[in-house]
């Protein structure tokens, strides 16, 4: 490593860090603004819901395009675009006089934003020797802490003092980041491969038909999503260099931990999408109280991640997953039966849900990391970010759409309180059950933290 190449480094990763803040920000900052939105273009929760299922859906697919793009291009200049879609998206959003309008400004802005996600690990790997590796990730992974723990807040702010489209005009502000990316990173280019800009294509076009699906009612959606994955499984399966390498798949170990992520992730986004929602309808709460309301699990969430990464260090992953599942199961099962109870009950509630979360997360990622060979390892943690978003995505479109309904006759909690949230109770039980699934099929393919180190061995070798 060159000498000006070191000294740009650390300048590099301070810049890369305020922009994954901001970037990280923008989604957090309106899912607290759903309500708000929601009720101005009187929207159901299923259609609102595509304020973030939409940009999500592209995020997804755009962040693994940029990580191959990156292989052709410059960084420099794959940053510029990226920056710059990422600010017209803002603006459009901004100046929406219709529904639409504000999707189309979304979907520009992940269309953007997407370069972001790459870039935080490719900058690490090409710019820090491998004993400084480490700390750049971690630096890295303070933004996007710190990011989800500010968004609340400042989306609280902003709402209470101006409109939601101010949102989009604090998007705005990563476009200032751009002068200091273009003067540190340098000219190179990593190693030119083809781009399956079709098996991207239809991947995208599959998630997005299938969640219209869901928020449409729609067969024939559905049915044209599930005719896209067909042509998308025959398409990676031939293709020379496919958007996903069908070949991972052959590892159970990986297939099941992506089963779990999958499902750990939309259990996640679920109570994520559905927090502003019940403490507009039930608490009947402004943006900006629900902002504060979410905050001390965001920093509770922030605070402990390394505490989590620490505990799977010394005491194995499967230490962390039972944490956080017990976590998560105590979350659930009291919003289940207090859902609607004063709000700074459920910012204490809140707390064990995010805490384990983020432990669920940490856990997750490490196992399905140990899995990989190490020739797999990028590919296969690419697919592994890619299908977070997706997941995250569908979950909010199903949630969306139970919502819809606004009550339900069905009691599935019988020591529910408030009679006025029993769809949302509903739900919490289910992500209950579910949460125990996932431990278990957890314990059932990984086991203790020696029978998943020796299958990782095995897969090594």
């Amino acid at each position: 490593m060159n000498s000006n190449k070191a000294a740009n480094a650390d300048k590099l990763l301070r810049v890369l860090v305020v922009t994954l803040i901001f970037s990280v920000m923008n989604g957090t900052m309106f899912n607290v603004a759903l309500p708000a939105i929601g009720h101005e273009f009187s929207l159901l929760p299923s259609q609102v819901s595509w304020i973030m299922t939409s940009y999500m859906v592209l995020y997804a697919v755009g962040s693994v395009v940029f990580g191959k793009l990156a292989d052709n291009y410059r960084l420099k200049d794959l940053l510029t675009y990226g920056l710059l879609v990422f600010a017209f998206g803002s603006i459009v959003g901004m100046l929406a006089a219709e529904y639409w309008m504000i999707i189309v400004g979304r979907i520009l802005q992940a269309a953007g934003a997407s370069v972001l996600p790459a870039i935080a690990m490719i900058i690490p790997i090409r710019y820090f020797s491998p004993e400084k590796r480490g700390r750049a990730l971690g630096t890295s992974a303070i933004g996007l802490a710190l990011g989800s723990a500010l968004g609340p807040v400042v989306s609280g702010l902003i709402t209470s003092v101006g409109s939601w489209r101010m949102l989009f005009l604090f998007s705005l502000l990563p476009l200032l980041t751009l002068p200091f990316f273009r003067k540190y990173l340098d000219d190179a280019k990593g190693e030119a491969k083809a781009i399956d800009f079709l098996g991207g294509g239809l991947l995208g076009g599959t998630v997005a038909l299938i969640l219209l699906a869901i928020t449409q009612s729609n067969l024939w959606m559905l049915v044209g999503g599930v005719v896209l994955l067909v042509l998308f499984i025959i398409r990676i399966r031939t293709a020379a260099n496919p958007f996903i390498q069908p070949e991972l798949f052959i590892n159970q170990s990986y297939s099941v931990g992506l089963l779990l992520t999958f499902m750990a992730t939309a259990m996640s986004f679920s109570i994520t999408f559905m927090t502003p929602q019940y403490l507009t309808a039930l608490n009947e709460l402004s943006a900006s109280s629900i902002g504060f309301v979410l905050t001390p699990a965001a920093l509770a969430a922030a605070l402990l991640g390394r505490k989590g990464g620490k505990l799977a260090d010394e005491h194995g992953n499967s230490a962390l997953i039972k944490t956080a599942s017990l976590l998560m199961l105590l979350c659930f099962m009291l919003l289940s039966t207090f859902v609607g109870i004063s709000p700074y009950a459920i910012a204490i509630i809140l707390m064990l849900g995010n805490v384990g979360q983020t432990f669920m997360s940490i856990g997750m990622s490490n196992t399905i990391s140990r899995t990989l060979t190490r020739e797999q390892t990028g590919v296969g943690m690419g697919l592994f970010s890619m299908l977070n978003f997706i997941s995250g995505a569908i979950a909010m479109s199903v949630i969306g759409k139970m919502l819809d309904s606004g009550s339900t006759s069905l009691r599935l909690n019988p020591f529910m309180m408030n009679e006025s949230a029993y769809v949302y109770s509903n739900i919490f039980l289910v992500l209950f059950i579910v949460t125990l699934i996932v431990w278990g099929l957890y314990r059932i393919q990984f086991g203790s933290s020696s029978t998943a180190a020796s299958s990782i061995t095995e897969q090594t070798k």
